[in-house]
């Protein structure tokens, strides 16, 4: 298998829902697991019907239920650009522990710039923003796995 193919099978696999493919050959083997939620199916058999007891009847009166507060309503994120993995590895902010970060939130990015690094097969690949903007939001920890086409940051177009 060529590198194409393998990067064609795990954009299948993303797209697909599967959690996990194993593929072996006489000489390749490749494992690619996703971090999906799992696909349920559920198989109707045929059975006798259940019979289920009757809910036994409350007789003590009740106290009246507090109102709970209302859940804030999650951040609107659809007027932010999402940058994604291209591919899976381990996801560094910097080019090394004594290094800075490449970007922060808050910081102003031009297309081009280095954002962060992404090590596969021992390869650091730097990843380069496609737009220009703020950050507004780091979504992945330093030295943290990442799975192609993963969202890193979101960024407030300028």
């Amino acid at each position: 298998m060529d590198i194409k193919q393998i990067q064609e099978l795990i954009k299948f696999v993303s797209r697909s829902g599967v959690n996990e493919v194993a593929i072996e050959q006489e000489d390749f083997k490749i494992t690619i697991k996703t971090n999906q939620a799992p696909t349920v199916v559920h198989a109707t058999i045929p059975q006798a019907p259940l019979v289920q007891a009757a809910a036994p009847v409350a007789t003590a009166p009740t106290a009246p239920v507090a109102a709970t507060p209302a859940v804030p309503a999650a951040e609107d994120t659809s007027k932010y650009i999402t940058i994604k993995s291209p591919m899976i590895g381990t996801f560094y902010r910097s080019a090394s522990p004594e290094k800075p970060m490449f970007v922060n939130v808050g910081d102003e990015i031009g297309a081009g710039k280095v954002v962060c690094i992404i090590e596969a097969m021992k390869l650091f690949n730097e990843i380069e923003s496609e737009v220009s903007g703020r950050i507004v939001k780091i979504l992945v920890d330093n030295a943290s796995p990442v799975e192609y086409d993963q969202p890193l940051f979101l960024v407030e177009p300028i």
